[in-house]
């Protein structure tokens, strides 16, 4: 009989965990080098940001990144900064499960919305498609100048 256990969400607390998700964060943010990768992390997660992983042979195969809010137009809201699946283990539902466990969790503590942004090329397509599928809407166009 086939085993279809569905490998568990992990949050990235100690150092170790933050190396495991390495190669899948800079999977989409090729910038942060082994160099600058653990710093960059530490920061982001003293930014109240949470990090979530699944691994696959003793490393992330998808990993995400969350930050918790408030402001006047979205009331409590839960925002998605990153979600990644290394090329490898594409197509297993990684991506897809990360985001049912954010799901849950922003319910269970009674977020009122959860957000995530996503660049607009080709690559994108298949990520696009699971945001769509997983009921994700298109509300509004975002701006940004580079100073």
């Amino acid at each position: 009989m086939k085993n279809d256990r569905k490998p568990a969400v992990q949050q990235a607390i100690t150092d170790t965990d933050i190396l495991k998700c390495s190669r899948a964060v800079q999977a989409l943010r090729p910038h942060l080098t082994d160099a600058v990768y653990p710093e960059a992390v530490r920061q982001t997660l003293a930014d109240n940001r949470t990090m979530v992983f699944i691994e696959e042979q003793g490393e992330a195969a998808a990993v995400a990144v969350f930050e918790l809010g408030y402001n006047l137009f979205r009331g409590r809201y839960l925002y998605i900064d990153d979600l990644s699946t290394l090329p490898e283990y594409r197509g297993k539902g990684y991506a897809g499960q990360l985001i049912d466990w954010i799901l849950d969790y922003a319910r269970q503590e009674n977020f009122d919305e959860v957000h995530l942004d996503s660049g607009v090329n080709d690559a994108r397509t298949d990520a696009h498609r699971l945001y769509l599928t997983k009921r994700f809407k298109v509300t509004s166009l975002h701006f940004t100048i580079k100073l």
